[in-house]
């Protein structure tokens, strides 16, 4: 996921994320689609693997948009609190 490889980069191991304070997704749907959260069940799930529940337990909200840069069907973001560098 990308959002574990941005993380990764920017604060060399994911061993230093100590929460995860929120994760968003906008969701490139048609009109009428309104199961939007469902679309970041994957991402979820996730991150209760490498996190565990405890961590991964996060706020999370999606919305539909009609039109997603690049026409790629989920942008996210995800806010972490890191362990701070020695």
């Amino acid at each position: 996921m990308l959002l574990l490889s941005a993380v990764c980069a920017e604060v060399g191991s994911l061993g230093r994320v100590r929460s995860i304070l929120k994760v968003f997704g906008m969701v490139n749907c048609s009109p009428g689609f309104t199961n939007t959260p469902a679309a970041l069940g994957g991402c979820s799930d996730l991150l209760v693997e490498v996190f565990g529940r405890t961590l991964a337990s996060t706020w999370r909200s999606a919305v539909g948009m009609a039109e997603v840069p690049l026409n790629i069907p989920v942008e996210m973001e995800m806010v972490v609190g890191v362990e701070p560098s020695e």
